[in-house]
C-alpha cells in the first residue's frame, strides 16, 4: 500500500492536480485559507494516470469487497472515476447527487439499483468528509448496503476520521496528505520551510492564515 500511496502522490504532483502555494494560499468554499488545492479531475486528462488510478481502485475493491454488486460515484468529482472502475470490474454503476433534482423524476441517485444490493462508493477527495458521508447516507436510506468507500486522496483531518467512524463507514484512500508532503519535499517541489507551513496548516486549518 505504501508504494501505491507514493506512486499516486507522485502522479498528482507531476500533472499538477495538487497545487502547493504556502506563500499564496487558496480560499476554500468553507472560507478556510489553505496552502494546498487538490483537483483530482485533472487525472482524467492524462491516460497513464487515469489508467493507473482505475486499476488500483479496481484492485482495492476486489481485495476488500469481493461481494460488491454495484459501484457508486459521488457527484460530481467521482462520477467519471466510478464509471471507469465499474467498467473495469464489469459491474453496474450509479451516482449520487448532492441533492435531489428539482425537475423530472427528482432523483438523487441516478442509475438502476435495488434495495439490499451491496455497494462500494468511489470518491475523488476527502476533506472534512461531510459531502462524502452525505452520499453514504442517501444510499443507505434507499436500502443499499454500503460496504465502504475508497477515495483517491485524503487530507487526513481528524474531523473526517471521526465522522467516518461515527457513521460506521470504512474509508480507504490511494494516497494521503502526509505522503504527498513527503514526496513533494523529496522531489524539490517544495522547500523545508514549506513543509513546516503545510504541517502547521493541517494541525488546525480553520484558523490558519487568519
Amino acid at each position: 500500500m505504501e508504494n501505491i500511496s507514493k506512486k499516486t502522490a507522485e502522479f498528482l504532483l507531476q500533472i499538477k492536480a495538487i497545487k502547493l502555494q504556502p506563500a499564496n494560499p487558496f480560499t476554500w468554499a468553507s472560507g478556510w485559507k489553505s496552502p494546498i488545492y487538490c483537483d483530482n479531475r485533472m487525472t482524467l486528462s492524462f491516460p497513464e494516470v487515469r489508467s493507473y488510478i482505475r486499476k488500483v481502485f479496481a484492485s482495492k475493491v476486489r481485495e476488500l469487497y469481493p461481494d460488491v454488486m454495484v459501484i457508486a460515484g459521488v457527484a460530481t468529482g467521482a462520477i467519471a472515476h466510478g464509471a471507469l472502475v465499474a467498467d473495469e470490474l464489469d459491474l453496474p454503476f450509479i451516482y449520487v447527487r448532492s441533492g435531489a433534482k428539482d425537475h423530472g423524476l427528482g432523483n438523487q441517485i441516478e442509475g438502476r439499483y435495488e434495495k439490499g444490493q451491496k455497494v462500494v462508493v468511489i470518491e475523488d477527495l476527502i476533506s472534512t468528509g461531510g459531502s462524502s458521508l452525505g452520499a453514504v447516507k442517501v444510499l443507505r436510506e434507499a436500502g443499499c448496503e454500503v460496504l465502504g468507500m475508497i477515495a483517491i486522496f485524503t487530507y487526513g483531518f481528524a474531523k473526517a476520521e471521526e465522522s467516518f467512524a461515527a457513521e460506521n463507514c470504512r474509508l480507504d484512500t490511494l494516497s494521503n496528505y502526509s505522503v504527498l508532503v513527503e514526496m513533494a519535499a523529496e522531489t524539490g517541489y517544495i522547500s523545508d520551510s514549506d513543509v513546516d507551513t503545510l504541517r502547521k496548516w493541517r494541525s488546525d486549518p480553520s484558523v490558519w492564515g487568519k
